[in-house]
């Protein structure tokens, strides 16, 4: 090689761009080359070749939206000799900038949008791109929180599994430099709309709600980030033993306010229909026959299912005319009977029911006895006076005997 070329390479030399070799962990700047099987090939620098493979892409990243020519942010994992290529991260890089983004959150109450991947039975975990956080039990809102009776454990858990890859609106409401401890809050994230909707409702007002849990004493349903319950006597104008018969969770259902008093709320559902108390005084008075079918039987008279619900009672002793040994021998349940009105007061919600009122009464006649059983029966009578006559006398004769000797002991004694 002449001078002259080793000249010429020096400078060639000093023109090229000076080689910058990535660190490892280190953040680095790329464009897609192309994405293929999930894996992603990308261009550093102009100098070096990277690679993403899969699993390193991270469960956050759409590669749909990624295209050929679009800068990213990878982290240097180190290099692969074989290959001649560096093995990037997409997945770690973005664990960094969503650290730095939550400690953000956290500072200025920011609303964002989670998705939980797993459940325990103390809450539900996000997993962001590796970095885990947690929403507790006690951070969910009324719609989500797990409303079981008696606090099973296996239904709570049951209940917060069906919580899994639903999208949670919430707020970042603590998380340490190191990203080992993220706490997210679905409650906090309402809380404004909570506010608005407290403030939104007035009595009277009908409104649709969500139902969020289902006890025997009630269901509990939601609204814009409130829950109140809707007592068990609410529900319906008959009577409910089984809350559940009327609504599912995550139904909706309408559902009137019909007290305000601060944050107290009452609230009811049988109230949106006409009373039926009401609609049976238009249609029956006392007296009248009504027709309906038997609902139950207890130990103390049949129940007839009238209209709207409501429950009327057939006594025992309006059963028949006849000693009842066992009301199921006259009547069945779901049999249809008709029954005659015998008290009837709709303002106390009370009725009462006869059978029998429309029954034909029997008639009762009372059997004499033979004329000669009679006379001999008298005859026992007297023969049994004369004995107990006898049996007197006989116990009085030792008295008299006894009383006769004493005076004689006396008149010996005097002499």
């Amino acid at each position: 090689m002449t001078n002259k070329d080793l000249a010429l390479f020096e400078e060639l030399f000093k023109e090229s761009p000076e080689i910058k070799y990535p660190k490892d962990w280190e953040v680095i700047s790329g464009t897609i080359i192309k994405i293929e099987k999930k894996n992603i090939l990308v261009n550093v620098n102009n100098q070096f070749t990277g690679l993403v493979i899969s699993k390193e892409v991270g469960n956050t990243v759409d590669l749909s939206e990624l295209k050929a020519g679009q800068a990213i942010d990878v982290m240097v994992l180190g290099d692969s000799i074989e290959r001649g290529l560096l093995i990037l991260s997409l997945k770690r890089a973005n664990q960094i900038k969503n650290l730095s983004n939550l400690a953000k959150y956290n500072e200025s109450s920011e609303v964002i949008h989670v998705k939980p991947t797993e459940a325990n039975k103390w809450g539900l975990l996000v997993d962001i791109d590796g970095l885990k956080g947690f929403i507790p039990v006690s951070q969910l809102t009324p719609l989500h929180y797990p409303r079981v009776e008696w606090a099973d454990p296996e239904k709570i858990l049951e209940h917060l599994n069906g919580l899994i890859g639903l999208d949670f609106k919430v707020r970042v409401i603590n998380v340490d430099e190191n990203g080992k401890k993220i706490i997210f809050s679905e409650k906090a994230a309402i809380e404004e709309d909570r506010t608005k909707a407290l403030t939104s409702l007035k009595e009277g007002a009908i409104v649709e709600w969500v139902v969020s849990g289902i006890l025997s004493y009630g269901l509990f349903v939601t609204f814009e980030g409130l829950e109140w319950l809707v007592h068990v006597s609410e529900i319906d104008w008959g009577h409910v033993t089984d809350p559940s018969k009327f609504a599912k969770v995550w139904m909706k259902v309408k559902v009137k306010v019909i007290g305000l008093d601060n944050e107290k709320i009452s609230l009811s559902i049988k109230r949106l229909k006409e009373n039926p108390w009401d609609v049976l005084a238009k249609k029956y008075k006392l007296g009248d026959s009504i027709v309906a079918p038997i609902s139950r039987i207890s130990k103390f008279g049949a129940f007839m299912d009238l209209e709207g619900g409501i429950q009327g009672l057939i006594h025992l002793s309006e059963i028949s005319h006849g000693v009842v040994k066992d009301i199921r021998d006259h009547i069945k349940v779901g049999e249809e009977v008709t029954a005659k009105i015998i008290n009837f007061e709709p303002t106390k919600k009370r009725i009462g029911l006869s059978l029998k009122a429309l029954q034909k009464a029997p008639k009762w006649t009372v059997k004499k006895a033979p004329a000669k059983k009679v006379e001999a029966l008298e005859e026992d009578k007297i023969d049994a006076e004369v004995a107990e006559t006898k049996k007197a006398a006989v116990k009085k004769a030792p008295a008299k005997k006894v009383a006769e000797k004493k005076e004689e002991v006396k008149k010996e004694e005097t002499k």
